[in-house]
């Protein structure tokens, strides 16, 4: 257990420690004690009487306070300690550590309680690839009872102050506590790691955002978080567990901007993507919709500031287009990476649109849709100019930055992500599918604002026509005949990239594949190559690359799966789509409700339980989404005009959900669905339910 390694985390700060609340010094792990993108502690490590802890419970108390009951030394079946410790980690600010000791002896005892301190200072991009070589000079200090590490580059600055509540010697290396306990005594103290942050003068396009709160705030922020969101009921134990895991971890993954200190977007997941990202931010967002709309409607606003408004190579950034990611650290301060803020992303621009519609649908504020219209305009403008690299209508990426800028601009985005069904790697520019469904989704929803909110018909069928061209045009040149599936994307040249993929069921969700082709996606979708039981795999099992352990070329992605479910109910196909959500459910008992980014895309009747993938995010704000969206698809809520329609449409395992007090335009609302055995055999399907607040 003491190998395990255990996450607490507040927004962008986070720790992330070993099983005995160490962090024990490596260059290319996560742990450590980080915020706003830098490593501020790299080593915190306790020993009494110069002996390591021994592991014997972990407690996940909170997202931001985990609880360790410890031993001193390595113990076995012929030693019984005779002291017991206790850890409690709690993010406030920074680190905050309760140190308790209990003495279980007849007889006093005198202890040397030492904690080995250290913080390299490293950037979070320097962590992730073990290069962590720094251009500024480290230095510490005792200074009025503290150990202060710091870390200076020219006008860059980060410093830890370490403290103890109880006299304790310092010097450079940590602290020393010396201890005395009586018989069946306890001793206790509280240890602290707090950041000094500076932003440099100059750089307030990096302003760090708010501050997170105490302990005691974070618990009330969190008790009226759950008491808003729509309250579930089910027979099935682990639906009300997942769900309830799901909105905790939002919970968690949320920070407040720089815009907005009292409102929140989710940060896209732990340890990498501690930060904003523009296509994690939106479609986590969408998921979360029926169950915290305030998420989308923050996450609007601060993508809709951060818009691109010039011609930047380095950071990719164009007129009209939605950021990528920001970061706050020393190598975006010194760009060294393009990250304040990186634009190379091509589908988190159309998707801004969509979620713009989607939201506007669900609460009726058309006060936000007029105050972003400029910004709305603009993304459409980037869609038809600036991402239409090959003049043939379609959105397609080519990386401007190509010192470390993406290669791979769609959600897929390792090197490998996209290929043909050879496994060889297609040229650039490179127009994926989805890319395209997201233009043609974008377009039909701003024409709907268009006509409904700026009062510009023309400009609504301005974009009606060109939606309509595209999805003709799309239709025939993204078919792959002899497959009858959609290709995964266009190369340079206009050839198919004929690799089939999951990207196929976001197509459905878009709307922009004609009907009679759906049937032969389904299929697809649906059949033993890309669904695994446990859900739709990124590659086809049989395709070159295909490896269920590859980051995109065979795992599963619960994200993924869950609007490729919306997808299936949007065409009609409500069977399929409760077979991946009862598979994706399935799977989040084997991880206690929390699903993590993505998992291996072995067969299910080869494993009793899904496989790990080695490096996945956990939690992840758009797998913590599924979820949600599941839930949404399950039911089949869809807002149409001032009412909420309700169709369910549920797996054989749920024989009742119940989602009430559902926020929106209409108030509160309840949506009640009983599955097959509940509603008196396979294949029922209950008349929808269109219902309006009273």
């Amino acid at each position: 257990m003491d190998d395990e390694q255990v996450g607490i985390l507040d927004g962008t700060t986070f720790m992330v420690c070993d099983g005995a609340g160490d962090i024990v010094p490596s260059p290319d792990t996560p742990l450590g004690l980080f915020a706003h993108d830098t490593r501020l502690l790299s080593k915190w490590v306790l020993t009494i009487d110069g002996e390591r802890l021994s592991t014997l419970a972990i407690d996940d108390i909170h997202y931001f306070e985990n609880r360790f009951y410890l031993v001193p030394g390595r113990q076995d079946v012929y030693v019984n300690s005779t002291l017991s410790v206790r850890r409690i980690h709690t993010l406030d600010s920074g680190l905050h550590e309760e140190l308790s000791i209990t003495n279980h002896e007849d007889r006093p005892v005198d202890l040397i309680v030492r904690v080995e301190v250290d913080a390299d200072f490293a950037d979070v991009f320097e962590v992730k690839d073990a290069t962590a070589r720094k251009k500024g000079r480290h230095y510490r200090r005792v200074d009025d009872g503290c150990l202060v590490l710091g870390y200076q580059r020219d006008r860059f600055r980060r410093e830890t102050i370490v403290s103890a509540a109880t006299p304790a010697e310092l010097d450079d290396d940590g602290l020393t506590l010396r201890v005395h306990l009586e018989p069946h005594s306890r001793w206790c103290t509280r240890l602290t790691a707090e950041p000094d942050l500076p932003m440099p003068r100059g750089l307030e396009r990096l302003t760090i955002p708010a501050r997170t709160t105490r302990s005691q705030d974070k618990e009330r922020r969190l008790k009226d978080w759950l008491a808003e969101a729509p309250r579930l009921e089910s027979g099935w134990e682990p639906l009300r567990g997942a769900y309830r895991r799901s909105l905790i971890d939002l919970a968690a993954l949320r920070f407040s901007p720089f815009l907005a200190e009292d409102r929140s977007v989710p940060a896209a997941g732990l340890p990498w993507f501690m930060s904003l990202f523009g296509r994690d931010s939106i479609l986590t967002s969408l998921q979360a919709l029926p169950f915290a709309p305030d998420l989308a409607a923050t996450t609007l606003q601060v993508l809709a500031f951060r818009q691109g408004s010039r011609v930047d190579d380095f950071r990719e950034e164009e007129p009209g287009r939605i950021l990528h990611e920001m970061r706050y650290g020393e190598m975006s301060v010194f760009e060294e990476t393009p990250h304040t803020p990186y634009f190379g992303s091509a589908d988190a621009t159309p998707l801004f649109l969509v979620l713009l519609d989607e939201y506007e649908r669900w609460t009726g504020d058309v006060g936000l849709v007029r105050s972003v219209e400029q910004q709305a305009r603009a993304a459409i403008d980037w869609i038809d100019h600036y991402a239409d690299l090959t003049g043939n209508g379609y959105i397609s990426y080519q990386r401007r930055n190509t010192r470390n800028g993406l290669e791979n601009q769609c959600w897929k985005d390792s090197w490998d992500g996209i290929s043909y069904r050879d496994g060889r790697l297609p040229g650039f520019p490179r127009a994926t599918c989805e890319l395209q469904g997201y233009a043609y989704d974008a377009k039909m929803r701003t024409a709907r604002l268009a006509r409904a909110v700026w009062n510009d018909p023309a400009y609504a069928d301005r974009l009606e026509r060109e939606a309509a061209d595209l999805k003709r045009r799309f239709n025939h040149d993204f078919w792959v005949a002899d497959g009858e599936y959609m290709a995964l994307a266009l190369d340079g040249d206009g050839r198919q990239v004929d690799a089939l993929s999951s990207n196929i069921g976001h197509l459905l969700w878009s709307g922009i594949v004609d009907e009679p082709k759906a049937a032969a996606l389904v299929r697809h979708l649906m059949s033993p190559a890309l669904f695994s039981g446990w859900g739709v795999r990124t590659l086809a099992e049989g395709s070159g690359r295909y490896n269920p352990i590859g980051y995109h070329v065979g795992t599963i992605w619960p994200f993924d799966n869950s609007f490729i479910a919306w997808g299936l109910r949007r065409y009609g196909y409500a069977d399929e789509a409760a077979r991946i959500a009862a598979g994706i459910l399935d799977a989040a008992v084997f991880y206690d409700g929390r699903l993590p980014e993505a998992f291996a895309g072995y067969r299910r009747d080869e494993t009793k339980y899904p496989v790990n993938y080695p490096t996945a995010c956990s939690p992840q704000a758009w797998s913590a989404g599924a979820t949600l969206l599941l839930l949404r698809t399950m039911l089949g809520l869809n807002p149409v005009g001032e009412d909420l329609v309700i169709r369910p449409a549920l797996p054989a395992s749920l024989d009742f959900v119940a989602l009430l007090d559902i926020p929106g335009r209409w108030g509160r609302l309840d949506a009640y669905g009983r599955g097959p055995a509940g509603a008196g055999g396979r294949g029922y399907q209950p008349a929808p339910q269109q219902l309006s607040a009273p």
